[in-house]
């Protein structure tokens, strides 16, 4: 049986989404997003640095939301939810895929820090709005390439589970504009999945 460490409002949401869409059996380890259980030392065990998601798979125990769905996908389902390697697709495939933590994640990250984390005396207003004109850049590419498609390979797949989940995010802090219709549209169409719909509600 899979077993998830999960805490809400983190990059856990994207491993239930995509076994959820698997309809692979799992159990949840559900923790407070807090240092009381993510710096425990039963935790630390299973992450060094304290952080979700990690997923325990018998003797194995991994960590890393992206290696954690490559990791489901080969060991699981068989290459579900990607393409083959020799299919006209998987190059964009691998790209998306990897665009979400390389590009899209690290100004969200601050923009996190900056408006949820710090308290206001620690804030630092110029760091936000790099972060926030950083975002926007980096949401650009993904809006051209949504035109005419439902997902980001035309059919769904892992990349959506990786970069949907955090265009999802951004739009829900106000960082997706109503100049970016693809990304409205996308972002409607994953909310609709009951699957995201269940994990989503899981945070």
């Amino acid at each position: 049986m899979l077993t998830l460490h999960f805490a809400p409002n983190s990059r856990a949401g994207r491993i239930v989404w995509l076994l959820e869409e698997l309809g692979l059996p799992y159990e949840l380890n559900k923790m407070a997003f807090h240092p009381r259980d993510l710096k425990s030392d039963a935790h630390r065990a299973r992450h060094p640095l304290g952080r979700v998601p990690v997923l325990d798979d018998g003797d194995v125990s991994i960590y890393e939301s992206g290696a954690i769905v490559e990791y489901i996908l080969e060991r699981h389902k068989n290459g579900g939810l990607k393409p083959a390697v020799e299919d006209a697709r998987y190059p964009d495939y691998l790209q998306w895929f990897h665009y979400c933590e390389g590009m899209v994640m690290p100004p969200i990250n601050t923009i996190v820090v900056q408006t949820i984390l710090l308290p206001p005396e620690r804030r630092d207003e110029t760091a936000l709005g790099q972060a926030q004109r950083l975002l926007t850049k980096s949401l650009a590419p993904v809006e051209e390439a949504l035109e005419g498609r439902d997902y980001l390979i035309g059919d769904f797949s892992a990349a959506d589970v990786m970069l949907g989940h955090s265009i999802f995010m951004a739009n829900r802090m106000g960082c997706v504009t109503d100049d970016m219709p693809n990304l409205k549209a996308y972002v409607a169409r994953i909310a609709a999945r009951p699957a995201f719909d269940k994990a989503i509600n899981m945070q």
